[in-house]
């Protein structure tokens, strides 16, 4: 038995970000096209639906979401960009830049994300990680710090390449992380861009934006051998749903029936506020400890009322300096939706009495220390 509760012992606290939930799925989602795909809900990171979503693909362009996030990141978007000739040679689609151009990096950003500018991808690459090679670097650290770890990359265009691949799941992954940044946000769901050294605007490959009202972002994408490759976000009534596509003619259908189900079929539910919590201990005591981050989940009517809690605590919690004490378990059908951390109750300093007060005034008078 002892054995038992020491396996329940915390030992470590995953972050909440990029925790890996399981689909739960309350019924049947619509058929998809697609060989690959996902959806999932932002906050929560709760994947709704899938199909092959880990198995391991070419991804075409929307390797460019990770380009953009890491050239945010990484750069800075005032800075002046010089276009070399390695990046003018780049095959595939382009923004025609011209060797010894000198383009904002914030506009070479733009027109990767709008116009899948393979030549772009080459010159922010050069200029933020110094060198290709640097630059993907910089890409797959990213990639593993977000928990992407069926991905790999190779170049920041998504060329074919050997090493370079992902799957639905993680390019889902990778685009929540994404859309947290406001830079990033408002460059993917821009519709319409003029860069300072263009004639004309550059309008937007995602043809969701303008197609479904609900779409906020997303990216484009195609080879021969990855066929078509989407990557959108959607939001409606404060819920915001991630979809991923690999190897599908029919995307824009698709990507539109998985956000209506999803919209439908799914409503963000407080399941536990932040705040103070009685824990009861063995024995009959209780300590107040407190949960930092309320737990939201989006559910189907019947999930709201399946929804178990399990608390864990620390045996030595009281012996011991570390802040987080236990966690909290959130799940459905035995499967983790949410855990919390949680912290003991902050110590509040003791307050003097109307006594003590009286006396250190009559210290200070006195120029007693």
């Amino acid at each position: 038995m002892k054995n038992i509760k020491k396996m329940l012992i915390i030992i470590m606290i995953l972050p909440f970000l990029y925790t890996a939930w399981h689909p739960v799925t309350a019924h049947a989602a619509p058929g998809v096209s697609a060989e690959n795909a996902v959806l999932m809900e932002y906050e929560s990171g709760r994947v709704l639906f899938d199909k092959n979503a880990h198995q391991k693909k070419s991804i075409a362009s929307i390797t460019k979401i990770l380009t953009a996030i890491v050239a945010i990141e990484h750069g800075d978007l005032n800075e002046t960009v010089t276009v070399s000739e390695n990046a003018v040679r780049t095959e595939g689609s382009s923004i025609y830049l011209d060797a010894g151009d000198k383009v904002k990096l914030k506009d070479l950003v733009y027109g990767l994300m709008l116009r899948s500018g393979n030549d772009a991808a080459v010159a922010i690459a050069e200029h933020v990680g110094g060198s290709l090679p640097g630059f993907t670097h910089l890409m797959n650290q990213k990639a593993q710090w977000i928990g992407m770890t069926d991905s790999h990359f190779a170049n920041p265009h998504g060329l074919e390449a050997d090493g370079h691949y992902s799957t639905a799941y993680d390019m889902a992954l990778l685009m929540r992380y994404a859309m947290q940044n406001k830079t990033f946000s408002k460059i993917s769901g821009t519709k319409k861009y003029k860069g300072e050294n263009e004639r004309f605007p550059w309008h937007n490959k995602n043809k969701l934006l303008t197609r479904y009202p609900y779409c906020i972002g997303g990216k484009t994408g195609y080879t021969r051998k990855a066929g078509r490759t989407l990557v959108t976000s959607a939001e409606k009534d404060d819920m915001k749903l991630i979809v991923v596509t690999l190897n599908d003619r029919k995307d824009w259908d698709d990507h539109t029936r998985l956000f209506e189900w999803g919209f439908n079929s799914f409503d963000l539910k407080l399941i536990r506020d932040m705040g103070q919590i009685e824990l009861s201990l063995p024995g009959g005591n209780t300590v107040s400890a407190e949960i930092v981050n309320p737990v939201v989940l989006p559910l189907s009517k019947k999930e709201s009322e399946m929804i178990e809690s399990k608390t864990y605590i620390k045996e030595d919690f009281q012996m011991s300096d570390d802040e987080v004490i236990g966690k909290r378990i959130y799940s459905l059908n035995d499967q983790v939706l949410a855990e919390r951390n949680i912290i003991k109750e902050p110590v509040l300093p003791k307050e003097d009495s109307l006594f003590d007060k009286v006396k250190d005034l009559f210290h200070q008078l006195n120029g007693v220390l």
